[in-house]
């Protein structure tokens, strides 16, 4: 079977070949084609993978390649994660935010809605390819933001698209690790939109343990009691996920993130630089320690404004380890992919289509919640309906993206305006239409929507 990666020089791609290497099931995925608009950065993944290849007789051949089009056509699975516009893209969204003291970062607030801005019409695009060049292929999306960009190529290839994150079971899994307990026999009941979402229990052989986690000292030593700490957490009753420590935190996000020294974009651009020149400069098996050190670092300094450390802050070698986060990812990739062509009926948490899952959103929403995949596809399971607090929120993000699809398809800039104005993280009409001119000015990807359009 033929694996199309979108975003083929980019840095998860090791996770996902990884994973494949591992795979002993038939069929399995045994051509993989990498596709990428930037030769080099795809010289130095080609590299990278060779290495782990090394002693594999059945590894899948990979193929590179900037044509589009050659690497769509016949494919079984396409997984997409690009970065239209690159890191500059992503610095100039974070840079802009914060210059009216509103949230900087990459998918939450209006960072976010700019990222969807610049990114929803290339994915439209790949969408019509992909109906035209491999009808039958499964789209796995990870292109940020998911939930807005899985909804948005849903209106070309309906449930063929599907959105992956790891973050919601990789919560649950901490849960039952913290208290001693097999993740695999954990049923995590979990509801949201991407990086929106509550873990609100986590059964195991029947029992729900979140109770006993939120009453025991330990959940101090879980991440998002870090993040969150133990009072909010119990207040609450549920274990949220990382990326709403953005609302119920938002002024101190916002003062962190302007105190440090740089961004997480501007952390990233320079350390994507010089991994991407060493690399080319790399022999043998050193491309890959590389490879393993940079990520390493990548994922120590993620989220540090949530966890009290400094942005880009310098690691002890020893800190170095893979991140599990992506590794995870990967396996929920590689899940889907295995659920479907070899019916190996699994159950995750995805980004799908809503249906009659979450009754206080639209059926054609994509809702993040727990679903079995099988080879008849994607089947989102019955779940309790989300409190007055998580349902208004997720109605009020949702719309505000549903308002980004429709500016990104229509070069509207009235549903632009209403889009950042109406965000939960933007407290001024003023402020919204300030982030709408200043990301015009500064991203030529997001002026491109508007050309033309006045309104």
């Amino acid at each position: 079977m033929k694996l199309t990666v979108l975003g083929g020089g980019g840095f998860r791609v090791p996770y996902v070949y990884q994973a494949l290497l591992s795979d002993q099931g038939s069929p399995r995925i045994d051509d993989v084609w990498l596709y990428d608009t930037d030769p080099a950065r795809l010289k130095a993944m080609a590299e990278v993978l060779a290495r782990f290849a090394d002693g594999h007789a059945d590894a899948p051949r990979v193929t590179v390649t900037t044509s589009l089009d050659d690497a769509l056509e016949g494919s079984d699975f396409v997984f997409a994660a690009i970065r239209v516009g690159g890191l500059e893209g992503r610095v100039c969204e974070e840079r802009v935010a914060l210059d009216l003291d509103v949230l900087g970062q990459e998918t939450t607030g209006p960072g976010g809605l700019a990222y969807g801005l610049r990114t929803i019409p290339v994915m439209l695009d790949i969408a019509h390819r992909v109906r035209r060049l491999a009808p039958h292929a499964y789209v796995i999306n990870f292109t940020n933001p998911a939930g807005m960009i899985t909804e948005a190529m849903q209106t070309v290839l309906g449930d063929r698209v599907l959105g992956i994150c790891d973050t919601p079971s990789g919560l649950g899994r901490r849960i039952a690790t913290t208290l001693g307990l097999d993740p695999s026999r954990a049923q995590f009941d979990y509801v949201g939109l991407n990086h929106l979402g509550w873990m609100r229990r986590v059964l195991h052989d029947g029992e729900d343990i979140l109770p006993r986690l939120l009453a025991d000292e330990r959940l101090g030593d879980l991440e998002e009691g870090v993040v969150f700490g133990r009072e909010w957490l119990r207040d609450l009753g549920v274990i949220p996920n990382e990326y709403l420590y953005y609302y119920y935190f938002n002024r101190e996000a916002v003062r962190s993130i302007l105190d440090a020294p740089q961004t997480r974009g501007e952390f990233l651009a320079r350390q994507q630089q010089e991994f991407y020149q060493r690399v080319t400069e790399a022999a043998g098996g050193s491309a890959v320690s590389l490879w393993r050190k940079t990520i390493a670092d990548r994922s120590a300094n993620y989220m540090a404004e949530a966890k009290g450390a400094v942005q880009g802050e310098a690691r002890a070698e020893e800190d170095f380890r893979p991140d599990p986060a992506h590794q995870g990812y990967a396996g929920v990739a590689l899940s889907v992919m295995a659920a479907i062509s070899r019916n190996e009926r699994a159950t995750m948490i995805l980004n799908v289509r809503n249906g009659t899952t979450v009754s206080a959103l639209p059926g054609d929403a994509v809702v993040e919640v727990p679903v079995t995949v099988d080879a008849n596809g994607v089947h989102p399971l019955t779940i309790t309906q989300p409190d007055l607090s998580q349902a208004g929120l997720m109605q009020q993000v949702k719309a505000v993206e549903r308002l980004t699809i429709s500016a990104a398809t229509t070069g509207s800039r009235a549903d632009a305006a209403k889009a950042f104005s109406l965000h939960p993280l933007v407290d001024s009409v003023t402020v919204g239409r300030k982030l709408l001119d200043g990301y015009i000015d500064r991203i030529p990807e997001v002026a491109a929507v508007f050309g033309g359009h006045t309104s």
